[in-house]
């Protein structure tokens, strides 16, 4: 056995003895003893498990779960925790709050209740919400609460092997998540946690409180209040998916609380499965995530169809359409922001409150929010994507980014909440049924006022991530001239984008005709995005240049590659 081979059964066997969960244990002690036979298989596994760690970023902590560094466990848990209540030590005065809130992922009560025991034995006020509940809850309560910080357990959309770790700030940063540098100054409190060694040597205390339903009804009643039902909408006919999340339990109670009808749920969705046992990957934006919800709204015919993903901070809707298979279309996350959006804007006109107010977006969602802020007098901004930077825009009054996530109530959750933009969506869709049209039909009139905007995208994944930063330096190297027969005008390379401008490794092309390419690599995944946004006059003409751009974006990508 070589030095590096000895040197790695060695941290295997240190990390080992300070895990505190049996089936991490078991699982790293077999991969241990048959890496010390000589076993090469085994050998490859330990290096990538402890060749690196999990990183510690904006997005918090995101993996799959199993033992070792590089995989979301309770010792790495352990370590985020204590490395986190150093940090809040270090720049709160006084005793820091922390809430700690967590969905029904395998391990998620777990490792919030470790948080919880850590954070008060490091000597912080710790209060964990009384039951698995949706990321926005979380959210709400760190402003509700007055908390100092929030952690959400939880890997939202993920497969289903996965779990994470998401951090909210309250104070100056309003509940909204962690951005650079602190995302840096935190890492650096876990790594030097991580670095002294056993964690079942930091302290812990049991003296953590459990939060008051009150939170939970707060939250119900301030979501319900976005969009009362209308009168006359009993009879409105519609079907909800929690997609094997926690949804349900609270968007029924603020259904019920805002005065709309009970939807036909889908029951084989309904409740927490942290195996996610009816889809391959518990996304609604994937293929075939919604089958079972398409299935029961033609069986009741209904009117629509509103999804959460599982941990209910996005939004899915569905409408019937004739000229697709199976009769229903997911709308793209395009569509309904610029919906929201387009109420948001109406709001503020009519409240007399466009001074000072904005709308905004992520750069690679709809320009269409740009437009709709024209018409109504409001400012706009473009960010990078995430909402911690969305929910950081100045004055905004609505946000969106088009992996269906959607900011309708940033004075309460700064962050996007799947459940209050599916109520603000009931109430235009009540409204509509009450004027006698639809939610498509809501779509064709906003198309009718500021143009008709589509979007496509284009996901390229690897298994080498060097593809991808070849791919990017090919097409810095030589930018395009055209898509298809679309000629680009102009090119931003947002990684040397200017002072107070959006920054980061975006390629950003804006074609003669007015449309829109962006391409970037994915934050979360190992995947090249590519996103495309078109005007037209018509809808039809719309979707066909879209169709013709993608088209063109695979046939450059194949060659870039």
């Amino acid at each position: 056995m070589n030095a590096a081979s000895s040197e790695r059964l060695a941290q295997a066997r240190a990390w080992l003895r300070q895990d505190p969960d049996p089936s991490t244990r078991d699982e790293l002690a077999g991969i241990i003893t048959r890496a010390a036979s000589g076993d090469a298989a085994a050998t490859a596994d330990l290096d990538d498990r402890f060749a690196t760690r999990l990183a510690f970023g904006t997005a918090g902590l995101r993996g799959a779960l199993g033992a070792g560094s590089n995989r979301m466990n309770r010792v790495l848990v352990a370590q985020a925790a204590a490395g986190f209540a150093g940090y809040l030590l270090q720049r709160t005065q006084g005793t820091p709050t922390v809430v700690i809130g967590y969905d029904g992922r395998r391990n998620s009560r777990q490792f919030a209740e470790d948080s919880a025991e850590l954070f008060a034995g490091a000597g912080l006020r710790a209060i964990l919400l009384p039951r698995l509940l949706p990321t926005p809850v979380l959210a709400f309560a760190v402003r509700h609460l007055e908390a100092d910080a929030g952690v959400m357990v939880t890997a939202s959309h993920n497969p289903p092997n996965d779990n994470g770790y998401k951090v909210y700030l309250g104070g100056a940063d309003g509940g909204s998540q962690i951005v650079s540098p602190a995302d840096a100054e935190i890492a650096a409190h876990i790594q030097r946690v991580a670095d002294a060694g056993d964690v079942s040597l930091l302290p812990r205390s049991t003296a953590y409180e459990i939060a008051d339903e009150d939170v939970v009804d707060a939250y119900v009643s301030t979501t319900a209040a976005i969009a009362h039902a209308p009168y006359g909408v009993q009879e409105m006919r519609w079907v909800y998916t929690a997609m094997h999340g926690v949804g349900w339990e609270t968007f029924s109670r603020v259904v019920k609380a805002a005065g709309y009808p009970a939807p036909r749920v889908v029951d084989e969705q309904r409740d927490p499965d942290a195996t996610f046992r009816t889809v391959a990957f518990p996304n609604p934006e994937e293929p075939g995530a919604m089958d079972l919800a398409f299935a029961r709204a033609r069986a009741v015919d209904a009117e629509f169809i509103i999804a959460n993903d599982p941990d209910a901070d996005r939004l899915a809707i569905a409408v019937p359409d004739a000229g697709v298979e199976g009769g229903w279309r997911r709308l793209a996350g395009n569509e309904v922001g610029l919906l929201l959006g387009w109420r948001a804007a109406k709001a503020a006109q009519e409240a007399g409150a466009v001074e000072g107010a904005s709308l905004a977006c992520s750069l690679v969602s709809s320009p269409g929010l740009g437009a709709i802020a024209e018409a109504y007098g409001l400012d706009f901004h473009e960010t990078l994507t995430g909402f911690k930077w969305i929910s950081r825009a100045p004055g905004a009054v609505f946000g969106f980014e088009e992996a269906l996530g959607y900011l309708v109530n940033p004075g309460t959750v700064r962050d996007k909440d799947g459940i209050s933009a599916a109520v603000a969506l009931l109430g235009m869709a009540a409204d509509a049924r009450v004027r006698g049209t639809t939610i498509a039909g809501l779509l064709d009139e906003l198309g009718a006022e500021i143009g008709h905007y589509a979007s496509g995208q284009v996901a390229v994944r690897v298994e080498d991530l060097a593809i991808i930063a070849n791919t990017m330096i090919s097409l810095r190297a030589e930018p395009p001239a055209s898509f298809g027969t679309r000629r680009v005008a102009t090119v931003d390379d947002l990684s040397r984008a200017a002072g107070g401008m959006p920054s980061g490794d975006v390629l950003r092309y804006r074609l003669a005709d007015g449309s829109r390419v962006v391409i970037r690599p994915s934050g979360t995944e190992p995947k090249l995005k590519v996103y495309i946004d078109v005007r037209a006059d018509s809808a039809a003409e719309a979707g066909t240049a879209v169709a013709e751009l993608e088209a063109a974006v695979r046939e450059l990508l194949a060659e870039r590659r």
